[in-house]
């Protein structure tokens, strides 16, 4: 099981018990063969003396709705009058009541404040032990969704654990469980399709009973099960060496998030572990992967089934795209037809069509989600299907919940409430950006700007121990990544490109800052100090942009392409022709470009700061004293130099320049392309016309 660190936020006086829960919960969600993220819940029971009457009360402790047991906090529980709760039974009218039911547990919590109970809620309040805990191992689900579940159930476990037939949570399911658990020689329940609850007098007898009786499942799973559960590899479908199969999964990243986005913006991950290889390579692939995920935290999450692409993994790409097309199109057909079949009067509105999970045989799994964290766990999600396939097929036969129960989860209402909960997106939510010379200066701040509203950031600079800094100060992968390179190399800046396309799925805004200055009089520029500047600012934006605009245009999602300009593209200032002119080709690319790519949706703008001397490396590596040298002003005052000539008498900052960019590719500014906007604390000669 992965470390953990206990967090105690249990405010004084709760009981200890509490406590002893949240480490349980955490140790528990650590392990993703144990429970998946945002999966399963924890409880305890515990005596309090109520403040309002002064009366001892029994509490129930569970965690909250949408919470993750591996990073739960006190915060993140439910705490109900268990009484009270209880009392409940006699309200309940059936299944078709199980919605009401939801809406009456606020009316039981104890005191102000607290999560929202979640739907599993009575399957912990109803049985008398103290603790319970509610889980989703794998090797548990491969025998809750097999053929003959029950008895493999029996023969595993015996009269310790028993079976309860697929029934969706709720008040039915914790009445079950309660007349199950009153027999002490019971530990626990395999729910059909669903997973494990078991209970225990104390904290640490629950998670040792869990965890005993997670292992005893996966042994059975290995002592009985037949090896090759998955059948023989199929040559045509074995995985592609590692370099030529990352190489391909960066091309096809773009083609494949394009289509997943097709309703909305989607972020993507990439996974080509052995677990994902070997099944991708199996003859049971076929059968095996139109019967989708089983565990409905599998299935809310990865969609009722994934898309299977059925061409050679080396196959050209123009026939992969093709044959993408003519998958999609089924895909959504069969959606929409899966939904039309189960929908009623009150079901929401119609979810998005596209899939989730792509499977490409020889190459990996593609996994896609409105965030890149989503994403990330929807693939791990899937990885968790294949587990539960595999330990089904080795001892049965895979046999998911019905089809009409899946469709009864998605749509539920409780479900959607849940997603009507959700906080509105930022303004670059889905969004994923590249940032040359990112990791300092302008493009650093550019980068802190974009995270910020939403973005997945890709910091691209020569610079790795910098930008990996930075990645990690903007909340590690599922948020930045660094990406080496080198702009004046067209080898460096594919790579750099591929990288973002494996971390995120494709890139959607590029910002071309990287940039360098060196100055000097006419008859002192040599030619080397001309080409250097031309080939990092001039010529590296434009390899950026073409290999760059490749990707925006594979995705069909439109784009955003910014350049940081200069001032000096317009103002002719004294012993500064190299860098001068190399702003004044960037400054032109904006507008060439913007004409050619705005028919493929995709914006090109520019920014031209000046001035930006404090937190810039340009002016930190040389440059600041030599302008100062030349202005005459010492070098620590040089910006208020610069600012004192402006309309303004503003410096500039690194993150004015930033939110220019913000601005620029927010939505703000949706039919605005070919413009340079000033960032210059107003300089008059610089003024375009």
């Amino acid at each position: 099981m992965n470390e953990f660190q206990p967090r105690h936020d249990v405010p004084t006086g709760v009981s200890a018990e509490v406590a002893a829960m949240l480490d349980r919960a955490n140790r528990l969600g650590s392990d993703p063969t144990v429970t998946n993220y945002g999966g399963g819940n924890s409880s305890c029971k515990a005596a309090a003396v109520h403040p309002a009457t002064g009366e001892p009360v029994t509490l129930l402790y569970v965690k909250g709705s949408g919470g993750d047991l591996g990073t739960l906090r006190y915060k993140g529980l439910a705490v109900l009058e268990l009484d009270r709760l209880r009392r409940l039974d006699g309200r309940y009218g059936g299944q078709d009541t199980e919605d009401a039911m939801v809406d009456l547990f606020p009316f039981c919590a104890f005191g102000p404040g607290g999560a929202a109970p979640s739907i599993d809620t009575p399957m912990h309040g109803l049985v008398e032990p103290a603790h319970v805990d509610h889980l989703h191992p794998d090797s548990i689900i491969a025998l809750a969704a097999s053929a003959d579940g029950e008895q493999l159930v029996g023969d595993c476990f015996g009269d310790r654990v028993r079976w309860v037939p697929w029934i969706r949570p709720g008040w039915e399911l914790g009445r079950l469980i309660r007349e199950i658990a009153a027999d002490p020689r019971v530990e626990g329940v395999v729910l059909g399709g669903h997973g494990l609850t078991a209970w225990a007098s104390t904290s640490a007898s629950c998670e040792e009973g869990s965890l005993r009786l997670i292992r005893e499942a996966a042994d059975f799973l290995v002592r009985t099960g037949k090896a090759e559960p998955f059948g023989a590899v199929r040559p045509d479908r074995a995985p592609l060496p590692p370099d030529a199969r990352r190489a391909r999964a960066a091309e096809l990243a773009p083609l494949l998030r394009g289509i997943a986005s097709t309703d909305s913006r989607m972020v993507g991950a990439f996974r080509d572990d052995e677990v994902v290889l070997d099944f991708l390579s199996r003859q049971a692939l076929d059968r095996l992967v139109p019967l989708g995920t089983s565990c409905p935290d599998h299935f809310l999450r990865t969609k009722v089934r994934p898309l299977l692409l059925d061409v050679a993994p080396d196959a050209p790409l123009e026939t992969v795209e093709q044959r993408l097309g003519e998958l999609h199109t089924a895909y959504r057909e069969e959606y929409r037809a899966y939904y039309e079949r189960y929908a009623g009067p009150g079901t929401p509105p119609m979810r998005g069509a596209d899939p989730a999970i792509v499977l490409v045989p020889g190459v990996g799994m593609f996994s896609f989600g409105a965030d890149a964290q989503t994403a990330r766990i929807a693939g791990e999600f899937y990885v968790n299907a294949i587990n539960v396939m595999r330990g089904a097929e080795a001892v049965s036969t895979y046999q998911p919940v019905a089809e009409s129960e899946k469709f009864r989860v998605e749509y539920w209402e409780l479900e959607e409430r849940k997603l009507r909960l959700r906080p509105a997106p930022k303004p670059l939510a889905g969004r994923v950006a590249y940032v040359t010379g990112g990791a300092s200066g302008i493009g650093r701040a550019t980068c802190e700007a974009l995270a910020a509203q939403g973005a997945c950031v890709v910091i691209a600079d020569r610079d790795d121990e910098g930008a990996e800094q930075l990645a990690k100060e903007l909340g590690g992968p599922d948020v930045a990544v660094a990406a080496a390179v080198d702009v004046t190399d067209e080898d460096s800046i594919r790579a750099s490109l591929a990288a973002a396309c494996l971390a995120f799925g494709g890139v959607d805004l590029v910002v071309n800052n990287a940039g360098l200055s060196k100055s000097a009089p006419l008859q002192d520029t040599s030619a080397q100090m001309w080409d250097l500047q031309f080939d990092v600012m001039a010529r590296g934006s434009f390899l950026v942009s073409r290999e760059a605009a490749r990707i925006l245009r594979q995705q069909r999602l439109g784009g955003d392409i910014v350049y940081i300009a200069s001032k000096n593209a317009v103002f002719a200032g004294p012993a500064n022709v190299a860098y001068s002119s190399a702003k004044a080709a960037q400054a032109h690319q904006v507008r060439l470009l913007a004409a050619e790519l705005g028919g493929d949706g995709i914006r090109v703008n520019g920014v031209n700061p000046d001035g930006v001397v404090r937190g810039s490396g340009i002016f930190a590596g040389g440059w600041g004293a030599q302008r100062a040298q030349l202005y005459g002003v010492p070098e620590a005052d040089l910006g208020k130099y610069y600012a004192q000539r402006t309309l303004l008498k503003e410096e500039v900052l690194p993150e004015h320049v930033a939110a220019a960019v913000v601005a620029l590719v927010d939505g703000s500014l949706s039919r605005t392309t070919g413009l340079l906007v000033p960032v210059d604390g107003g300089v008059a000669q610089a003024f375009l016309r």
